[in-house]
Parts: C-alpha cells; structure tokens; sequence
C-alpha cells in the first residue's frame, strides 16, 4: 500500500516561487483575499454541523 501512494506522488510535478522579501506581504494580502472567499463563507457552516 505504501508503494502505491508513492507512485502517485512520482507523476506529481511541484512548483515553487521564490519571493523577494519586499513583495512577501503584498502576496500574503492578495492570498488571503483568494483564501477568505474560498474557506469563510456562510455555505460551508453545513459542513461544521455535520461535525
């Protein structure tokens, strides 16, 4: 079992960005703003229910 996950992670490409230290908190801000309309709705209170 633990083979297989691992072959799924192999077709898995990552990519990473490297930001300067002057523009970390503009992508912080425009991330959350992504973030917060994804993740902090009224919709999803269903789900905290179910919990």
């Amino acid at each position: 079992m633990i083979k297989s996950n691992l072959d799924a992670f192999a077709l898995t490409r990552v990519l990473v960005t490297l930001l300067p230290d002057d523009e970390t908190e503009f992508w912080l801000q425009t991330s959350q703003t992504s973030l917060s309309s994804v993740w902090d709705n009224a919709e999803d209170d269903v789900y905290a229910e179910l919990l």
